[in-house]
């Protein structure tokens, strides 16, 4: 006869899910042909996501898949990395050493950040307090996942994801992008009615880029209930009504729920074993629990007393527990302690994963027991199992740390919760875990005013800073601010903070930031400490660079680079010829700037500053290349084919330490670059990457940028209500932010875009009040930029003379200026100036010294510009071949433009607003025809290939053909631009190509 304690209320078959089931199935399919994929089972708990997941895995072993499991548990929202931790170290336990020989060094020394036990570190080095290096950890990790994938298919199982620390989510999103091209299938559960807000952000990511499947649970219906009853008791016949809409009603098709109910029904004796079948009491008689606490308490006072203690103890040390925790935890002896786990597995309670470990058959069983608990009881069993596991070993492991801050913290054991609750944090801000750090900080904090003593200076800006990395601006400034209001003396912790305070406030109000870094210098000199001053100088420095004072910031840096060369400091020397590369580029010497560039990436490249190196490169690659801010300026020069080298570098690197902030800079430059270089397609995809990435980080100063740069772009491309829209948004972000710089910039952008849309008198004001701050006789980027558009503005106003001599003193006043000095957007002006001045030969002059200059430097927006100036140059002396040749060149380059632009309503509006300023060209003759035959290339240029492909010098061609050398030189860059060339050998080629040679000897 069956006893009812003995029979399993686990259903044999599985119930309501075989559609879901059946399509997991070919999920796995998929995944074993290299197309895997994240799949998601949610629903509320006791639904079944779990014994839908060990369905899985019956399948996926007779695949031959390699499966790894890992569980979240309610504590592990501020364990870092704890399903991954979970899911990898029993693999590791048994196959690192054999890793360890197909790992290399360093994907082994990311590694032992988490597991020390299995790999040797041989990064001595201290980890970095923000996120710059979460990125290789997780490429280590990916590393490893794809290395088992080589072996054969992979089934990776998180279950509980609602209970997961914010950094495994971020590691997820990439494992499920990794998943997609690979044979893994990543199954992950979680409950739809307990989503924290991390897990809400990160749902709608992988939802967002299409990365997952989900199968969301439901109740079981009604038939569905009567078929999972029958199964349990293994019944022919229907379940009797009364009894079947008892259990659907209260149940409501919890699995979970139902059998729990139906074991505490057996338990009592109202469902018995007689006559060979089961049955029952009748429906009045039966004492059915209304909840899951409420049944699973039955069962547990029905239990033995040792079985009910051990059970109890079990609960407050988690879902899972060891053997021999338990046996140190109580006074039984192992056959005694066997016997009541044996209990607690027959009672279906507990499950047997290992022979020293057990588990609580579900997360609710576990909660059920555990808020049944008295506070003091927990209080105590806390203390006792904190107890245990510190004395445990004689050196407390990183990886019990947070165990053990949280068991001492719910025992209220203060002293001993301070402790490990901040050294928990400082282990989850090494492995870049942010919430996780924040939250072990607040506890310790909560811990010392339990213990009534003032709260540690270093962990106050050890969590400020950690706020700052998660973008909590006034609980960042609160605990930055608390510091400097102690009476603690800790001086050098008050300079820190003083310059945390200004880097915190330097995207939010630049004044107050200028402010902390004045009060920062003033209190380093009082503790006369070199390192401190220097340090010091170059925050104040920067600031007044980014407040458009370069020469303030320079002297300063000047001072710091003194001290720094005297302290023999590599990385002070570093940062500070840096910051005075920074310096120069903003009073306008982008070759001197560029000198300084070069000498810090190369000390950076040593120390092995990677984030230091991005930024350096960013700024280098602004002095080699044109954008909006230097196009009135001499470039440094550069041997790099590629325009914007330095700054994919710098991409890079920032991209691979995972410094957004730094990605966001530099996408935003790269983008400026390449708009000037008319590569719109790629610059506008740049600009608005950056510019959504600081977004998202609400970097206000990268916003600005990133507006500014995009208002640049629509109005080169004829967008000139986006363009405004864009930069009336950088103008009020820079006022806000206090930023003198953006302010400066977005200002002179928007007297440029006034001036192009005839609205004169808003451009004149916004230039004069530009002009009042920024005098002329200072060579700064606002005053340069002001001052340009100031010449347009005259040139637009019929004052050419004005034009002309402020175009002048922009060419003079140039650093590094010489008489060889070509400027081309400046040239470009001059020779639209003096065009309305009448000087024709002055102005074609100045117009092929600018075309020579803009093709070498591959600025094809400006050329085409000026082609169209050269055309009405011509029209104006009525060479009509001449204008028409340059004409249809400004066509060509504006179509090819046009061409690399994807949006065709920004194509179109460009199209027509660039042809628009073409000036009309007559029907063609002739003439005009055989003209247009050869790529637009007049007789005059024709007859300058033909000399090209007998091999002959410009001096040969002026002598033969009786012009001047500059002449030729003039020609020859036409042509260049005409045909897309770079070399004369092309030239050469084409020439033959069209049978020129022929014609020149008939």
């Amino acid at each position: 006869m069956f006893s009812s304690l003995e029979k399993s209320v686990i259903s044999p078959i599985l119930v309501g899910r075989t559609p879901t089931l059946q399509m997991l199935h070919l999920a796995l399919n998929r995944a074993k042909s290299k197309s895997g994929q994240m799949v998601l089972i949610s629903g509320e708990a006791g639904i079944g996501k779990s014994r839908l997941v060990a369905e899985v895995k019956t399948y996926a072993k007779e695949q031959t898949f390699l499966t790894l499991q890992g569980n979240c548990f309610q504590p592990d929202l501020i364990y870092p990395f704890a399903p991954l931790l979970d899911l990898l170290r029993p693999y590791f336990a048994i196959h690192s050493s054999q890793l360890n020989t197909l790992l290399s060094p360093a994907i082994s020394g990311q590694l032992s950040r988490l597991f020390p036990e299995f790999f040797s570190s041989i990064d001595a080095s201290p980890i970095l307090e923000t996120e710059h290096n979460k990125r290789h950890l997780f490429t280590a990790l990916l590393y490893v996942f794809s290395l088992l994938t080589t072996y054969q298919p992979l089934l990776v199982i998180i279950e509980d994801l609602h209970w997961s620390d914010d950094t495994s989510l971020e590691f997820l999103l990439q494992l499920a992008r990794w998943s997609t091209a690979q044979p893994a299938l990543v199954l992950i559960t979680y409950r739809s009615d307990e989503i924290h807000p991390s897990l809400s952000r990160w749902l709608a990511q992988v939802d967002r880029e299409h990365l997952t499947q989900e199968f969301m649970l439901h109740p079981l219906i009604r038939s569905e209930v009567n078929d999972l009853l029958k199964a349990i008791f293994e019944l022919q016949r229907p379940i009797r009504a009364d009894f079947l809409d008892a259990i659907q009603v209260l149940t409501e098709g919890n699995p979970f729920f139902i059998e729990e109910i139906l074991k505490s029904l057996m338990v009592a004796g109202d469902i018995f074993y007689s006559d060979d079948a089961w049955d029952r009491k009748t429906l009045h008689e039966l004492h059915i629990p209304r909840s899951v606490q409420a049944a699973v308490q039955q069962r547990v006072e029905l239990l033995s007393i040792t079985a009910n203690q051990i059970i109890m103890v079990a609960a407050v040390t988690g879902r899972r527990f060891d053997f021999t925790l338990l046996q140190s935890l109580t006074d039984y002896n192992a056959s005694e302690l066997l016997s009541a786990i044996k209990e607690l597995v027959g009672a279906q309670l507990v499950i047997e994963e290992s022979a020293e470990r057990f588990a609580f058959r579900h997360a609710l069983t576990r909660e059920a027991i555990y808020t049944n608990l008295l506070i003091r009881e927990r209080v105590i069993l806390h203390e006792r199992i904190a107890e245990v596991l510190e004395h445990s070993s004689t050196l407390v492991p990183d990886s019990r740390v947070a165990e053990l801050a949280y068991h001492f913290y719910e025992a209220e054991q203060w002293e001993r919760a301070f402790q490990y609750s901040w050294r928990a944090g400082d282990l989850a801000r090494q492995l870049y875990a942010i919430r996780e750090a924040i939250e072990q900080f607040t506890r310790a904090l909560d811990a010392v005013k339990h213990l009534e003593k003032p709260a540690p200076l270093a962990l106050l800006r050890a969590r400020g800073l950690t706020y700052e990395a998660q973008g909590d601006f006034e609980a960042a400034r609160l605990d930055h601010e608390a510091i400097l209001q102690t009476n603690q003396p800790n001086s050098e912790v008050k300079w820190r903070t003083l310059l945390d305070l200004g880097m915190l406030w330097a995207s939010r109000d630049y004044v107050q930031t200028g402010i902390y870094y004045q009060q920062a210098l003033a209190l380093a000199r009082e503790i006369e400490d070199s390192a401190l001053v220097a340090s010091s100088l170059n925050r104040l420095g920067n600031w007044h660079m980014n407040a458009a004072q370069p020469v303030q910031g320079q002297a300063y840096h000047q001072e710091a680079l003194t001290l720094f060369q005297a302290l023999d400091d590599p990385a002070g020397l570093a940062e500070t010829l840096d910051l005075l590369g920074l310096a120069h580029y903003g009073i306008c010497d982008l070759i001197q700037g560029a000198a300084y560039l070069q000498r810090s990436a190369a000390l950076f490249r040593e120390l092995g500053d990677q984030a230091s190196l991005a930024s350096s490169l960013t700024i280098l690659m602004l002095c080699r290349h044109e954008n909006y801010d230097t196009a009135t300026m001499i470039p440094a020069e550069t041997d790099s084919v590629e325009t914007t080298h330095e700054g994919q570098l710098a991409l890079q690197i920032a991209r691979e330490i995972g410094w957004r902030s730094q990605e966001a800079f530099t996408g935003i430059q790269i983008g400026m670059c390449l708009a000037l270089q008319g590569d719109y397609g790629r610059a506008l995809q740049m600009a608005q990457a950056g510019l959504h990435l600081a977004e998202d980080i609400q970097h206000q100063q990268w916003l600005t940028s990133g507006h500014r740069v995009l208002g640049g772009l629509y109005f080169d491309l004829f967008a000139l209500p986006l363009a405004q829209q864009s930069l009336e948004q950088a103008s009020a972000l820079a006022h806000e932010i206090g930023s003198s710089l953006w302010m400066s910039l977005t200002s002179a952008a928007l007297a440029s875009l006034a001036v192009r849309q005839g609205n004169f008198t808003q451009a004149r004001t916004l230039i004069e009040a530009l002009l009042k701050t920024y005098p002329i006789d200072q060579e700064l980027f606002a005053s340069r930029i002001a001052r340009s558009v100031q010449a347009e503005l005259a040139l637009a106003t019929d004052n050419a003379d004005l034009a002309l001599q402020i175009i002048d003193q922009l060419v003079v006043s140039a650093p590094n200026s010489t008489d060889q000095s070509r400027i081309p957007y400046l040239l470009k002006l001059r020779g639209e100036a003096l065009i309305e001045l009448g000087q024709w030969a002055a102005a074609q002059t100045a117009l092929e010294a600018a075309q020579v200059e803009a093709t070498r430097r591959g600025l094809r927006p400006l050329l085409w510009r000026i082609q169209v100036a050269l055309g009405k140059l011509y029209q104006t002396q009525k060479l009509r071949e001449e204008a028409e040749a340059a004409c249809l060149t400004a066509q060509q380059i504006i179509e090819s433009l046009a061409a690399s632009i994807s949006n065709d309503s920004l194509k179109t509006g460009f199209l027509q607003g660039a042809t628009a300023l073409i000036p009309a060209v007559p029907a063609l003759s002739p003439h005009q025809i055989t003209q247009k035959q050869f790529d637009g290339l007049t007789p005059r240029e024709r007859e300058i290939a033909v000399q090209i492909i007998y091999g002959k010098s410009n001096r040969s061609i002026a002598e033969q053909l009786f012009i001047s050398d500059r002449t030729v030189e003039s020609h020859i860059s036409s042509i260049f631009s005409k045909l897309g060339f770079t070399s004369r050998a092309q030239i050469a080629v084409w020439a033959v190509e069209k049978g020129l040679h022929v014609k020149d000897t008939d």
